[in-house]
């Protein structure tokens, strides 16, 4: 199977879409202090302030599906870098609060959406002996988007803008999505979207372009799958028989975020304090979890074709929950408070060396192609979702009981390890068409 430079470059360009939706998420905590002060912020105005892209996110991610069928994936991609780029010279530009509002809303929209087309899009032109670790590139980028941000506001901080320096951290990420923009009008449409178009010919000058070295026998399994000339090239998702499909991309979003893996870092400090740290380094904080993600993300990928998808969630289940119950241990004893800091970095470890680098693989793999969309749009606002409804109920949990919400999470994970040993198939190696096979769906 050839990496031929078509499909490196097809990948490399939709995974800009991780690297925006990254620095995107990350980038505001480098402003939140000159934005509390400039409009006067309350603590829950704050909160808003930063939820607002997550609300924008959930609705991209839900509706995402329906430019995707219109467009393909692709030309669904360049409407997200419109709406980054719109985020961030509103961000830059904003005269008040709910103009700020607004902009970053934009952006969580920009966010939600390419968390659905950015790895479907990696999925459809990839060989089957590639795909988990092509699109496990689009979560790298995820994670070096993140270290961007911090990196981009560290620099920016540096430079003396003064008052406006605020509005350089939010606005700089115009110029990657304008470029992210342009680069999109250089590499191909997904050939399972051409399919369900019924343009073959293309669809076959796709797969030749990105290496498929049996590419007519690939291309008559996703003429069969999608069945195309009879008109069926679009389903709808919630029947019976795509109910377990339903299960797998519902139940590995759901346990991404049921591992706790966003309320631990957008609580950080909170966490660290509570510990009886009287001051920690954000910064330093964001240098040790940023690169253990990124390290750990990185040996995922090398792995992730070789091990397999199911065996990275056994071992991941595994040591996230060791690791949370760790620091539940800290918490309910209140010793060893030292230790927290390398628990929570081992939890960052085996976090990102199988649910982040297989959540989004594993979405884009199980669902046959008439209805992928749908379900990797399903799939990610579930995800979007959670990461809503568990962020905004630790700190209610921590309330209680310190380590309550670690033994929540840590139980979840156990959960998680018998979930995916019992009921989830392996998916390396196998075509699109094939799988959907192995699951039964005809």
């Amino acid at each position: 199977m050839k990496l031929t430079l078509h499909l490196v470059r097809s990948t490399i360009v939709a995974a800009l879409g991780g690297l925006l939706f990254g620095f995107d998420t990350a980038v505001i905590a480098g402003a939140t202090q000159a934005l509390t002060d400039l409009f006067h912020l309350t603590p829950n105005q704050l909160g808003i302030t930063v939820a607002s892209a997550l609300v924008g996110t959930i609705l991209g991610a839900m509706l995402a599906a329906y430019p995707v069928d219109r467009y393909g994936p692709r030309g669904s991609l360049r409407l997200t870098a419109t709406l980054y780029f719109i985020s961030a010279i509103g961000c830059a530009a904003a005269w008040n609060w709910p103009s700020l509002l607004a902009a970053r809303f934009v952006g969580g929209l920009g966010i939600g959406a390419s968390s659905v087309m950015g790895p479907m899009y990696i999925a459809e032109i990839a060989p089957a002996r590639l795909r988990g670790r092509l699109v496990g590139f689009f979560q790298f980028n995820v994670v070096l988007g993140i270290l961007t941000a911090y990196f981009s506001n560290y620099v920016i901080g540096q430079m003396g803008f003064g008052d406006a320096e605020w509005r350089w951290k939010l606005g700089v990420a115009a110029a990657p999505a304008a470029l992210f923009f342009a680069l999109l009008f250089g590499i191909p449409q997904s050939p399972r979207w051409l399919v369900k178009k019924q343009r073959v010919e293309e669809a076959r000058s796709v797969l030749v372009m990105t290496g498929e070295e049996n590419y007519e026998q690939e291309l008559r399994e996703i003429v069969e799958s999608i069945d195309a000339e009879h008109g069926h090239g679009d389903e709808p998702l919630f029947t019976r028989k795509y109910g377990r499909p339903i299960f797998l991309a519902v139940s590995i979003a759901m346990f991404n975020q049921l591992s706790g893996i966003n309320a631990i870092l957008y609580y950080l400090n909170d966490i660290f304090t509570r510990a009886g740290f009287s001051k920690v380094s954000g910064d330093l904080q964001a240098v040790a979890v940023g690169a253990t993600n990124l390290i750990f993300t990185v040996l995922a990928m090398s792995v992730i074709d070789k091990l397999g998808r199911k065996k990275m969630l056994l071992v991941g289940a595994l040591g996230t929950a060791a690791s949370l119950a760790g620091v539940a241990w800290v918490f309910a004893t209140q010793r060893h408070e030292g230790a927290l800091v390398w628990l929570l970095v081992s939890f960052i470890a085996f976090f990102a060396f199988s649910q982040g680098a297989v959540i989004w693989v594993y979405i884009s793999e199980v669902f046959p192609n008439r209805v992928r969309a749908k379900g990797q749009s399903l799939g990610s606002f579930t995800h979007w979702f959670m990461n809503a409804l568990i962020s905004w109920t630790f700190p209610l949990l921590a309330a209680s009981s310190g380590s309550a919400p670690f033994v929540f999470f840590s139980a979840m994970m156990v959960l998680q390890f018998f979930v995916v040993l019992l009921f989830y198939p392996e998916t390396k190696g196998v075509s699109l068409e094939q799988m959907q096979k192995r699951l039964g769906i005809r």
